[in-house]
């Protein structure tokens, strides 16, 4: 996000784009790193970023925000830095490091001043947000387990957005030459929002200029993605091809032009998906702030949606295992541990198995996700059911169209997840009600 706010024009995503091959996992595993599409720690948990973006540059002094987003659920904090080309420089990055680990909550640091650059003349370039991290290689080194590197906010703006593809990898590549180890992640041009699918048909090549495989792409969702079909459009473009994707900014759906943040944060919880919502506070236009003034105790509409909805932090962060935490469930979403998901048969044949897990539970409500796998054969279309025992029952449902008959549920996926190939898997996810007990019910899966 600009610090002066800027209005994108909203574009229609294509349909259409090349097959590209996945990108392989990382490497070495030092700190947090890629396995796959997943973020994973050093010990191979993974772990699903929630949380928001802090305008650290431009309120340095408001330093108890770190512990008022970890005490409104957070587990991760994006922290806004400068270079010294427009703001800054953030010369407190070991101060910022340590309030974040004092905070238990991943820190992913950012130079803000490539704000548009190609467009915004007074932007500073990727290669100048390099040289300001290797400024500050020496309190970064040894911090792996807790950092994330992004290299520069929203690098490029709508003009000549093709350049953003040869800058990211030499940004990448000297990010690499001098010795950083980090899990990398790069922003999006076209200011962030990718309409014009640069990164999304670059992705690949991005990917492997790191010759540590261990890179996360970022898509900033705002006006482009005010609908349901534009977001799960792009999303599934990633999920598809195997490629590591956060949403590093998003912001609320207060008009009909503007993100449709429920269908975004549903979405990123069905996949796996980490999400770090814009922004705490401090905003020009404080429709985008998450708090009054800084104050954890005035939640805006924002604050309220993002933190305490039904999809939002509270119910779906977890704490990184570094800190003490619980893992987070892949990007494929594994089976959770309490309480245990229905385990079906291996998958043979023409044929299907599903794993419901039950992903977030708080009073009168939860979340679960489906995992779907084809047998030994592709499968054209699917079909899950289930059976309540307690009296639960389904409020909301993505990736799937889901119909209930008294406790009886019946689940049939949608027009762009019924044809898998032989073994792989799709998810659906789904908001419920309960009331006493909520158990993990035996599922059935048919498919054609």
């Amino acid at each position: 996000m600009k610090r002066l706010l800027t209005s994108v024009g909203v574009a229609v995503l294509a349909a259409t784009a090349s097959i590209l091959v996945a990108v392989s996992p990382a490497e070495a595993a030092v700190g947090l790193h890629i396995s796959g599409r997943n973020i994973v720690e050093a010990n191979g948990q993974n772990f699903i970023m929630r949380g928001v973006n802090h305008e650290h540059v431009w309120f340095i002094g408001q330093t108890s925000s770190f512990a008022d987003i970890k005490a409104a659920g957070a587990n991760t904090v994006r922290v806004v830095l400068g270079s010294g080309k427009r703001w800054g420089p953030s010369n407190d990055v070991a101060n910022v490091i340590n309030l974040c680990k004092q905070n238990r909550m991943i820190c992913v640091l950012e130079v803000h001043d490539t704000t548009g650059y190609g467009e915004d003349g007074a932007a500073a370039s990727l290669d100048e947000a390099v040289n300001y991290w290797i400024s500050q290689k020496s309190v970064l080194v040894g911090q792996e387990d807790y950092v994330v590197i992004n290299i520069g906010n929203e690098p490029i703006g709508n003009t000549n957005a093709g350049q953003w593809t040869a800058a990211t990898v030499s940004a990448i590549q000297k990010m690499r030459t001098n010795g950083f180890q980090h899990l990398l992640m790069v922003d999006a041009p076209n200011w962030g929002q990718d309409w014009q699918y640069v990164m999304r048909d670059n992705a690949q090549t991005v990917l492997n200029a790191d010759t540590q495989r261990n890179t996360v792409l970022s898509i900033h969702m705002y006006d482009v993605f005010n609908t349901a079909t534009a977001i799960r459009d792009y999303l599934d473009r990633f999920q598809n091809n195997g490629w590591p994707l956060v949403i590093g900014e998003f912001g609320w759906q207060r008009s009909s032009n503007n993100v449709d943040d429920q269908t975004l944060i549903a979405e990123a919880n069905a996949r796996g998906l980490g999400y770090l919502g814009w922004s705490w506070a401090g905003n020009n236009d404080p429709y985008l702030d998450m708090t009054v003034n800084f104050d954890p105790a005035q939640l805006t509409t924002w604050g309220l949606r993002i933190f305490n909805g039904p999809n939002g932090i509270k119910a779906t962060a977890k704490q990184a295992t570094i800190f003490g935490g619980t893992p987070s469930p892949s990007a494929s979403p594994s089976p959770s541990s309490s309480p245990s998901p229905s385990v079906p048969p291996s998958p043979s044949g023409r044929g299907c198995t599903a794993l419901y897990s039950i992903v977030g539970q708080w009073p009168g409500g939860f979340q679960a996700d489906v995992k779907v796998t084809a047998g030994a054969s592709a499968i054209t279309s699917w079909t899950v059911t289930w059976t309540y025992a307690n009296g639960q029952t389904v409020t909301q449902a993505w990736s799937a169209t889901v119909t209930s008959s008294g406790s009886a549920v019946t689940a049939r996926n949608v027009s762009y997840n019924g044809s898998l190939a032989a073994e792989a898997s799709t998810n659906f996810g789904f908001l419920g009600s309960w009331n006493g007990t909520n158990g993990v019910p035996a599922v059935t899966c048919t498919a054609s």
